[in-house]
Formats: C-alpha cells, structure tokens, sequence
C-alpha cells in the first residue's frame, strides 16, 4: 500500500510539471515584470525630457572646417613651421660674465714610453724634449713643474704644481733614428 501512494504522488508532481511547463510555452517570450500589488513606479531620473531645441537647432547649423588632413589616410600632415616672435631689445646694465676658465696645462715634453722597476710597484714614464730623455715615476715631480700623478699604458696624467690644473698627455710614437 505505501508503494501505491509513493507513485500516486509520483504521478501527481509529473502531471503538475507538465501544466507548468504548458502555461509557460503559451505566453510570449518578451513580456513585461509586473509589480508587486504594493510597490509604487518610480519614474527615470530625467530633469527634461522633452527635446531642447535650441541644442538641437545649433547643432544642425554647424558646418565642418578641414584642418587639412586626409581622414582617410594614415600619414600624419607635416607639422606648421612656427616663426619665433621677434625678441625686444634689452637695453639696461650688461652683466659681465666671468672669464672663461684658463686652458688646461701642456707638458714642453712627449712622453714616449713606460715601465717598471723590479723591486718597486710604481710605473716610470719616458719622456723626450729633443734630445733629453727624463724617467720619471708616479707622484714624482717633472722640470719642477709638474706632478706625475698616474702612469697609464697609453697616456699619463700630470698635475701643475702651482695652480693645480690637471690634464692627460697620449702616449706618442718616435720615429726610428737612423742606424749608423
């Protein structure tokens, strides 16, 4: 007996899917929400919502100006040439710009070559003037002038004792002499 009732209300529910399911194919795809018998229409938040035609009428009486440019192509115009205004004279107190600073120091000599003692870790540049040839080391004193303040490989940096200008001379080729 409990079988029989099971499907009795078995029977029950499929019959009430199937009328559901009918009333739902008989009305139309698009149709409106209703409200809830207790909810009031609240109206779109519109200011105006008549036409503004002075709007309108301004809009209709413009007219389109070309900058120049083709709309239909990708290349960008060329851009204007724009004239600087002319500058005013200044007339008035001239400022005195200060004087350009004096040139970096020179060495009378050229420096030809370099090495190393031994025993000692400081590299000696060989410098030339003509026929005198001066050895001199880093942080030594050159024709009590200048400093030798690094012996690279191919230039050396040197240092004006008095006014303490520094400066580099590049390392020169000599010319072979002539064997005798």
């Amino acid at each position: 007996m409990k079988q029989k009732r099971e499907i009795a209300i078995l029977a029950v529910l499929i019959a009430m899917a199937v009328i559901v399911w009918y009333f739902q194919r008989l009305q139309p795809a698009g149709t409106a929400v209703t409200l809830a018998p207790g909810e009031k229409y609240q109206l779109l938040a519109v200011d105006n919502p008549s036409l503004h035609w002075p709007e309108l009428k301004a809009a209709q009486r413009t007219e389109y100006q070309s900058t120049g440019r083709n709309i239909f192509s990708m290349m960008a115009p060329p851009p204007p040439v724009v004239t600087p205004p002319p500058t005013p004279e200044v007339t008035g107190p001239k400022i005195d710009l200060p004087p350009p600073p004096p040139p970096p120091p020179t060495l009378p000599v050229k420096f030809f070559g370099f090495g190393t003692v031994p025993n000692d870790i400081r590299r000696r540049a060989f410098l030339t003037d003509g026929e005198d040839v001066f050895i001199v080391g880093e942080g030594e004193v050159l024709l009590n002038r200048f400093r030798i303040l690094k012996v690279g490989n191919a230039s050396i940096e040197y240092e004006e004792i008095s006014s303490g200008r520094r400066n580099t001379a590049p390392l020169e080729e000599q010319p072979a002499s002539p064997s005798t």
